[in-house]
């Protein structure tokens, strides 16, 4: 009776409550007075499917259902630019294109005007500009001061040339297309205005992204092309606000009151607010985390500085960037409040944004060959303007032509910011449709154009070897170890391990650490730091191993393609890796979808549908480890670290033939750490092949008593507990997991082989 107890005590409750109710309402109904009740002439299910179709049409129903589509429309093209060697910035303004009248309203009418109806679309400029206000505030962090005023006038002067020569050439153009293309009403001076500033603006961050995945960022070009950037950043957004200020007041000498106000603004948040930071900053700087509190107060700064500005009439986005870039130069503070802040602006609002922008652009408006000739020439003007100013002004100042051409096609990427200030003009009434859409063309184009002129200066020049502080790649010896490690990762115990099979013999081996990162979990401003951090506790285990170690560091657009790809070509004997776990192993959803910590990989998804992996098998490993297996030409050796100290008691089963090919690494072990090798014969069938008892008997006589075998059908938890690692081929691994034996949970650190 007690076991029954809680069900009949929670039966009791729910009948109670269920009679207690009927009652009161059959009570409550003898108190109605001249109550009309109207009765439907639809049936039940008429009603339902009435209420459905009201459900779904709700403002917050709709915006929720925009944003899903969005965002899983803005990623896929995303992925696909970055497949094809674009940023995938290009992908999501393509994709708010494509979602647009452009595309969608063009083909899909009734599909877009349900989706995107008129009426919702305030409601998703509203949600995009705060997505951009929390952009911007990143932007502003991501920006170093410090290395403005450290670097010579020469980044400097660049970095003006790239703004003041397009800035001219468009007002210029500005002059010849003003009659055709300006809105009634709107004055050549705020028309010239932002055309110029449209042609001058780099985009910061795609820039920056560039640099790192090209492998620049450690060298003098990547060093002064950051540089330029940051200084071309923070003197186009002065500029843009005088630019809106002097549109807003209609006149020049009307401006002059808004930029005193800004100006003094701007003397505050020097002066007053970014030292009232700091003093709140230090006292996080040592924190591992950051109270409600202090967060609050630094997004309630952002907020205010916003207000202030878009009050003052030179725009919500300054404040937000001026507020970012006062922000306390502890980098370990900057880093823990963009994680905060970056992947929900990047990943949620900016597509958003994106969409938003591309519901604007009517690419048919451009619907006479005279309107395309027009976008061909705002394309060349920019290009020019941008490219030559800035490739012209840095060979002026004694750079090689290489690089000065490599300076010239970076600075002339526009990207998202482009976009930013298109929208600024378009909703101040200075830009038409048309314009609008030939601008957003632009900024497509000079973006997009910016990869193949790299590769085609690499391919006439010649491209150079980049040359880092830390990393040393490419070690040739007679026994080569690559070891990746992540974040979570403990490279110090992946080392250890690394080192076990090459001892002390430093002449004919060599140890790679390799660290790659997706372009879009490191920041320029944090990149060099982050590196550092990542390596460090590699160093300091090879300094206690007393074992030269070399080091691998990339910012990736697809780490597993690029992982694969270094360790194919150089061909080494023995990759090591972690192992990591899914969140949806075992799933179907997980098999299919491929779930990691991202959304989709959407390499996983190809391989399902065409069939290269199967659709139902159970995900073992997760999604990066498992490309790795399918994909590497050498050994791949993935670590299972249960608090792993040394290589002393080896076991190693074999279950098949094919295990027997382990054995080269068992004497490696042997050779080099003095390991004792146990080879257990699970099935009983070692007797009958004569090359492993000659194996054997060679081992015997290198090192005698180093190696035995047993046969045990049977492992108990005593026995397996005795060993410090266990080596097993990856099929054999595969058969104990899919049989469920209960002695692999006693069993000690394993290195899973795939030979």
């Amino acid at each position: 009776m007690e076991k029954y107890r809680n069900s009949l005590l929670y039966l009791g409750l729910i009948g109670g409550g269920l009679g207690s109710m009927y009652w009161v309402v059959n009570k409550g109904a003898a108190l109605e007075h001249n109550v009309v009740k109207v009765v439907s002439e639809l049936g039940p299910f008429e009603n339902f499917l009435n209420t459905l179709k009201d459900n779904l049409h709700h403002p917050l129903a709709l915006l929720l259902a925009q944003i899903v589509t969005i965002v899983l429309v803005a990623r896929a093209f995303g992925w696909f630019c970055k497949k094809i060697g674009q940023p995938s910035v290009i992908g999501e303004i393509i994709a708010g294109i494509a979602l647009g009248p452009s595309f969608v309203g063009m083909y899909f009418p009734e599909f877009s005007a349900v989706l995107f109806p008129e009426a919702s679309l305030g409601n998703l400029s509203f949600l995009s500009q705060i997505g951009l206000i929390l952009f911007m505030f990143v932007i502003g962090m991501e920006l170093d001061l410090k290395v403005l005023k450290n670097k010579a006038h020469d980044a400097v002067l660049i970095s003006h040339a790239s703004i003041i020569i397009p800035f001219a050439l468009g007002m210029i153009l500005a002059y010849f297309i003003f009659t055709s293309f300006a809105p009634d009403g709107v004055e050549f001076l705020s028309f010239g205005l932002f055309l110029g500033i449209s042609m001058s603006i780099t985009a910061f961050p795609v820039l920056a992204r560039i640099v790192q995945e090209r492998g620049l960022h450690k060298s003098r070009i990547g060093t002064i092309v950051i540089t330029c950037a940051a200084a071309d950043d923070i003197t186009a957004w002065c500029l843009l606000a005088a630019v809106i200020a002097i549109v807003q007041a209609g006149s020049f000498v009307s401006s002059l009151y808004i930029i005193v106000l800004a100006v003094v603004y701007v003397f505050v948040m020097l002066r007053f607010v970014r030292p009232f930071l700091a003093k709140v900053g230090k006292n996080q700087s040592n924190g591992k985390g950051m109270s409600k509190s202090f967060v609050a107060i630094f997004l309630l700064t952002l907020i205010i500085s916003s207000y202030c500005t878009e009050v003052i009439g030179i725009h919500a986005l300054f404040g937000a960037f001026m507020t970012g870039a006062i922000m306390p130069d502890n980098i370990r503070f900057r880093e823990m409040f963009m994680e905060k802040v970056e992947d929900i602006a990047v990943i949620l609002f900016l597509p958003l944004f994106f969409v938003y922008t591309g519901l604007r652009t009517e690419i048919g408006l451009l619907n006479e060959p005279y309107l395309w000739k027009v976008t061909a020439v705002i394309i060349l003007v920019a290009t020019v303007g941008k490219f030559l100013g800035s490739a012209l002004t840095a060979k002026f100042v004694g750079i090689s032509w290489k690089d000065s051409l490599t300076i010239g096609a970076l600075m002339n990427t526009r990207g998202l910011m482009e976009l930013i200030v298109l929208n600024i003009g378009f909703d101040l009434g200075v830009l038409t449709g048309e314009i609008f859409a030939m601008m957003v063309i632009m900024a497509l184009a000079t973006t997009f154009m910016t990869g193949p002129l790299l590769d085609l200066i690499n391919f006439i020049f010649g491209k150079d070897k980049v040359e880092s502080e830390v990393s040393i790649v490419n070690a040739k010896g007679n026994y080569q170890i690559y070891m990746f490690f992540d974040a979570i990762s403990k490279p110090k115990d992946l080392l250890k391990l690394a080192h076990s099979f090459v001892g002390n013999n430093k002449l004919s081996t060599s140890i790679t650490a390799m660290h790659l990162i997706d372009s879009t979990e490191v920041s320029a401003y944090s990149a060099g730091a982050y590196e550092e951090e990542m390596f460090e506790p590699i160093i300091q285990e090879a300094q206690e191993l007393n074992q030269e170690v070399h080091t691998l560091y990339k910012v990736s657009t697809d780490v597993e393609t690029d992982i694969v790809e270094i360790i194919n070509e150089d061909t080494c004997d023995l990759f090591l890796t972690e192992m990591g776990y899914s969140i949806y192993r075992g799933t179907l959803l997980g098999n299919i979808l491929g779930f990691t910590t991202r959304i989709i990989n959407p390499n996983v998804l190809i391989n399902k549908v065409t069939g290269r992996e199967r659709l139902f098998e159970q995900s073992i490993f997760d999604v990066r480890t498992e490309q790795i297996l399918n994909n590497s030409k050498v050994p791949v050796g993935v670590f299972i670290n249960k608090d792993f100290q040394k290589v002393d008691q080896v076991i190693l089963p074999v279950f098949t033939k094919a295990d027997l090919s382990l054995l080269k690494f068992a004497q490696k072990w042997i050779a080099n750490s003095n390991a004792q090798v146990t080879v257990l014969d699970a099935m009983g069938e070692l007797d009958q092949y004569v090359d492993f008892k000659e194996q054997i008997r060679l081992i015997e006589q290198y090192k005698p008593n180093h190696i035995r075998v047993i046969k045990k059908r049977t492992i108990r938890k005593d026995f397996i507990e005795e060993y410090d690692i266990m080596l097993i081929g990856l099929d054999s691994w595969k058969k104990l997991i899919g049989t469920r034996s209960r002695w692999l949970n006693y069993a000690p650190s394993m290195l899973i082989v795939k030979s």
